[in-house]
């Protein structure tokens, strides 16, 4: 593994000072799958805390704010590492946070290892003596994609179903059998959850997944999908199969996340955009349980959702909270929900206008963010994917390029210093006049400044009412 230089001299230092440091979790576990590693997380057995400290002094500050937990965070070349002593935990109360913590240098690595949640993080490296250290089986699971729990302490802390969750989705594993029937039985345990930590594993799904709906197929495996309603209730909602041959409203959600993390967009985004993305195109269809019915179309009996996308918007938002998502993302997701269907219910063609007032109407969405959960909706749709749809998603994408408006919603040209400008007294009286020169902005009637300062004189004289307010003169 390549190990940072810094790092590994304070490693060879906790070697020199009688410890065996090794690193542990995550890190190894990238590495052994063929990716950087990015945290460096060290356990150091053999050491006391004091010892350990001291040995990793003359590197950098140290943060002692861990100390009861057996943890030392230590900055090297502006990077922090934490080093932590093997610890033993016992079951004290509810949740992931109901543990005694006790830290105990004299712990063996089995013992260390095997209260990590599954084998494939039980993994341990000795960078000194390069070494792999796999006393479960993690290495074979591993190979075998396969997320398997590492012993009975597993049931003691309900995040880890969670965690198996995400992970599924960012690493194309699969769900052991055995653990799988773990994470059932313990499926009541998910109130205890702090609804932070919930969030925590949602976003990381939500940002970093390579396959989404391997998460999702997780959570119905392990009997954890009940505790998210507005996903569990497209699980065998029926679609018509002409238009939808992919199969039920669930299948068609994870087809459309799969699409999701393959465009562009999602690919090259900052984390607030993938979450934005993926969560409003997990959401795009929680309308469709409640509106799903059989009626006449085309002369025969077909199933159909009118008005979906409406009811989806109230549910998007309602998921979004009871897992702790933050306020601003609501407002992005829940708009982008409502409008998904554009592409086949829009207008027949894209004027100015029209792109100006969606633009305005998903805000603070972009018609960006819409573009790419339009397309994952129909790419969700194997193997129908229609050239038309297609054609009309990039006719949008033109007209919005065409105004700068595919990141952006249309600002108002003509503000209240206007009318001041223009002699008028602040007052109620300016609400009605800047919506009015906003209104007839989306509609093309100015596009610069001087317009519309022209386009408000021409107003103010057909509303002779607002004009009235004007300035006292001065005497």
């Amino acid at each position: 593994m390549q190990i940072p230089s810094p790092l590994r001299a304070a490693l060879s230092a906790l070697r020199s000072a009688g410890g065996r440091p090794c690193l542990v979790g995550g890190c190894v576990r990238d590495w052994l799958l063929g990716l950087e590693p990015k945290d460096f997380d060290i356990e150091v057995f053999g050491l006391d805390y004091e010892a350990m400290g001291r040995a990793l002094a003359p590197f950098g500050p140290t943060d002692l704010v861990g100390r009861s937990f057996g943890v030392l965070k230590v900055r090297l070349d502006g990077a922090e590492y934490d080093f932590s002593l093997p610890r033993r935990e016992s079951k004290t109360g509810a949740g992931h946070r109901g543990f005694a913590i006790e830290p105990d240098p004299k712990l063996t690595e089995a013992e260390a290892a095997a209260r990590r949640d599954f084998t494939l993080n039980a993994i341990s490296y000795d960078p000194l003596e390069n070494r792999v250290i796999d006393l479960h089986g993690g290495v074979n699971d591993l190979k075998k994609k396969i997320l398997r729990h590492t012993g009975p302490a597993f049931v003691e802390d309900p995040l880890r179903v969670l965690r198996a969750f995400q992970l599924a989705a960012r690493f194309e594993f699969t769900i052991a059998p055995e653990t799988a029937a773990l994470c059932r039985s313990i499926g009541d345990s998910y109130t205890e959850l702090p609804v932070e930590r919930v969030w925590g594993e949602w976003d990381k799904w939500a940002t970093k997944a390579v396959k989404p709906s391997l998460g999702l197929f997780a959570l119905k495996q392990m009997g954890w999908l009940r505790h998210f309603p507005e996903v569990a209730a497209l699980d065998g909602v029926p679609q018509e199969p002409e238009w939808h041959p992919e199969g039920d409203v669930f299948v068609h959600t994870c087809h459309c996340l799969d699409a999701l993390v393959g465009l562009a967009t999602w690919r090259e985004g900052a984390p607030n955009t993938r979450r934005i993305l993926s969560l409003s195109v997990l959401g795009h269809d929680f309308g469709k349980p409640s509106t799903t019915k059989q009626a006449k179309k085309r002369g025969q009996l077909r199933w159909i959702s009118p008005e979906h996308e409406a009811a989806g918007g109230p549910l998007a938002e309602s998921f979004l909270r009871r897992i702790g998502a933050p306020l601003e993302l609501i407002e992005h997701v829940r708009p982008l929900v409502m409008n998904h269907l554009l592409h086949h219910h829009g207008p027949a063609e894209f004027r100015d206008t029209t792109v100006r007032r969606l633009a305005r109407k998903i805000a603070p969405a972009t018609i960006d963010d819409l573009i790419a959960v339009m397309r994952s909706d129909h790419l969700g749709r194997p193997p129908l994917i229609p050239k038309e749809t297609v054609q009309r998603i990039e006719l949008l994408r033109a007209a919005a390029q065409r105004l700068a408006l595919e990141h952006v919603a249309p600002k108002p040209i003509v503000l209240g210093r206007h009318l001041i400008a223009l002699g008028l007294e602040p007052g109620p009286q300016f609400t009605p006049a800047l919506d009015a020169a906003f209104e007839s902005q989306l509609d093309g009637a100015f596009n610069d400044e001087a317009g519309g300062i022209e386009w408000m004189n021409n107003y103010l004289r057909a509303h002779p009412l607002v004009r009235s307010h004007r300035k006292a003169s001065p005497a």
